[in-house]
């Protein structure tokens, strides 16, 4: 089993940062490939990034790419979502969840989900 928390959402206005965080704990964190997942109110969940624990590798969906980082500490177990340039579109619930697969993109192929942080922007 993998538990995972996230934090650090909120509103802020178009154009701003935000950080994310997810801490994640458990026996067999580590064999797992990291995401975060969003859902806007009325949509879908959407991929936005993914990250490996051994070498740190990314890979992002386009709608974010070159304004969002994935980020992990290992030593902390935290995997980090910063997050530039926000558009009000990006307004959604922000989840970290963890994949058995790298390069997962599919929300439903992912095997752990936190409870989910808020994130609002304002235009």
């Amino acid at each position: 089993q993998v538990q995972l928390v996230e934090s650090g959402g909120g509103l802020v206005q178009a154009g701003g940062s935000l950080r994310l965080s997810c801490a994640a704990s458990g026996r067999t964190v580590s064999s797992y490939n990291m995401g975060w997942v969003r859902q806007a109110p009325g949509k879908e969940r959407e991929f936005v990034a993914t990250i490996t624990w051994r070498s740190g590798g990314t890979y992002y969906a386009d709608s974010v790419k070159g304004r969002f980082i994935i980020s992990r500490d290992n030593a902390k177990n935290t995997v980090y979502l910063q997050m530039n340039s926000l558009k009000p579109e990006d307004t959604a619930i922000y989840y970290c969840a963890a994949a058995t697969f790298w390069g997962t993109t599919r929300p439903s192929q992912y095997d752990f989900w936190g409870q989910g942080t808020q994130v609002t922007v304002s235009s």
